[in-house]
């Protein structure tokens, strides 16, 4: 049997100290974390990702307050899509709620029984964040394909 090798989707968890990464395998199936790194180095890292792997969709994680409003960040999350649109412009940008990924990241870690030192490491809550906004876009695009038919 031929499998179709298809593009990734990176998911991206922008934060002002460091951004959660997460990727798709080629055929878009399994969400796994890829990395931590300092917000300031993650356009140079994603630039020598892409290098070596073909995404053609970012996913960018956007925090809302309760009220629906954009939340303190949005205005440095907006400029970093900006210059992704201009290192990338044939790539697909898509944003998707992350309200509640972080809660859902520590109450994931402790589900899966991590000591509580281990928990208080933020560049795991941020790359499990990413893991958590790339499996609800995947969730999403599977539901709208569902409609369809």
């Amino acid at each position: 049997m031929y499998i179709c090798s298809m593009s990734r989707i990176l998911a991206i968890d922008y934060g002002t100290k460091r951004t959660g990464l997460a990727v798709t395998d080629p055929q878009r199936i399994i969400a796994t974390g890829l990395t931590t790194v300092h917000s300031k180095d993650v356009l140079k890292f994603i630039v020598d990702y892409c290098k070596n792997e073909d995404v053609d969709i970012f996913v960018v994680g956007e925090p809302r307050n309760m009220n629906n409003t954009p939340s303190e960040i949005t205005p440095q999350i907006d400029q970093f899509i900006k210059l992704l649109k201009k290192t990338f412009p044939a790539n697909r940008i898509d944003r998707m709620d992350e309200r509640f990924t972080s809660k859902i990241a520590m109450q994931t870690l402790i589900t899966g029984g991590l000591k509580k030192m281990d928990r208080r490491n933020k560049e795991l809550i941020d790359l499990t964040s990413a893991i958590i906004i790339l499996q609800s876009y995947m969730e999403m695009i599977a539901n709208k394909k569902q409609k369809k038919l």
